[in-house]
């Protein structure tokens, strides 16, 4: 008899914020256990608006169906790809040489002038005067996704029995930044050894993934099999990343992940995702908490995020 697939467990995020305690409880316990096991969770009752995933997606598609000349007139390397345009096949994996078979944008956080936690180079956006909805629809996204994830911080922190505004006050202003991506067919695009987007870890804390509009992400289990991940309409797939790992001492996992080429020509069309980079204000410190180090286990020096993003967006080609 076959082995039915695993999947990754499923958790409504209202019963945590309006839920009864014992809702809440339940949340906060198979929210934690699931990223301690697999690094990933789907959440449902998210309270993200469907139409606004939408509205967002179809704006997506109309800037990625614009010509290279207009959409490279949006790329800005001096921002190290942390807003705006970043071409096809320009990042790739750490350790990796080869670019990923994709293209996409980044939308952020712009704090105003004066602002403390506003560095004097801070990126800023920029918009694409082709589709005039899409600052008002990714920008509305982005917010919507900054609050959810703000609410699944404090459940994390509830899951390690330390301050529920632990890790939600170091994503208070912080550099996270919204990736609409466009995978476009590969029977033009296709390059010898690559990938939809190789095997990585995530450099953040945490990233809420809305549903993608086809299939191909996969996650490496902690006994080396790699099993699908669909992100259903409805629903938000959460995974942690390298900074909440180095924060949890690796108690909390940054799971290897991928996107795969589609399997034959048939299947072989357009893939668009949203993933939501929740990332901490740049001083913030990624120190270990003192409950997860042990003689054994020291943990990591400390560093800031600003530091740990810099060095991890150099391994992935995205600054020199």
């Amino acid at each position: 008899m076959s082995r039915a697939p695993r999947r990754i467990p499923l958790v409504n995020l209202s019963h945590y914020r309006s839920g009864n305690s014992e809702e809440r409880a339940r949340f906060v316990r198979v929210f934690g256990e699931a990223l301690q096991e697999f690094g990933f969770v789907s959440v449902e009752g998210h309270g993200i608006e469907d139409g606004l995933i939408r509205r967002t997606y179809a704006d997506v598609e109309a800037f990625f169906r614009q010509g290279d000349a207009v959409k490279h007139r949006y790329h800005v390397p001096e921002f190290g790809g942390q807003r705006g345009y970043t071409p096809f096949g320009r990042e790739h994996a750490k350790n990796r040489t080869v670019g990923d078979l994709k293209e996409f944008w980044h939308v952020g956080r712009d704090l105003p002038e004066g602002h403390p936690r506003r560095p004097s180079t801070a990126a800023h956006n920029v918009w694409p005067e082709e589709v005039p909805s899409f600052r008002t629809h990714t920008l509305a996204l982005f917010n919507a996704l900054d609050d959810a994830a703000s609410v699944m911080l404090q459940a994390i922190a509830e899951y390690f029995g330390i301050a529920r505004n632990t890790f939600s006050d170091m994503a208070e202003d912080g550099t996270s930044v919204l990736r609409v991506i466009h995978y476009p067919p590969l029977k033009d695009k296709f390059v010898p050894g690559a990938v939809r987007a190789a095997e990585h870890e995530d450099i953040n804390l945490i990233t809420l993934l809305c549903e993608g509009t086809a299939s191909g992400l996969e996650i490496l289990t902690r006994d080396g099999e790699w099993i699908p991940v669909d992100t259903l309409r409805g629903q938000i797939v959460v995974d942690s990343g390298d900074m909440l790992s180095r924060i949890t001492n690796g108690v909390i996992p940054a799971t290897t992940h991928r996107v795969v080429n589609p399997p034959s020509l048939a299947e072989d069309n357009t893939r668009y995702s949203m993933p939501f980079f929740v990332h901490p204000y740049p001083e913030c410190v990624l120190a270990p908490l003192p409950g997860t180090v042990t003689p054994d286990k020291p943990g990591e020096p400390p560093i800031t995020a600003d530091a740990f993003l810099k060095q991890r967006l150099r391994e992935i080609g995205l600054i020199k």
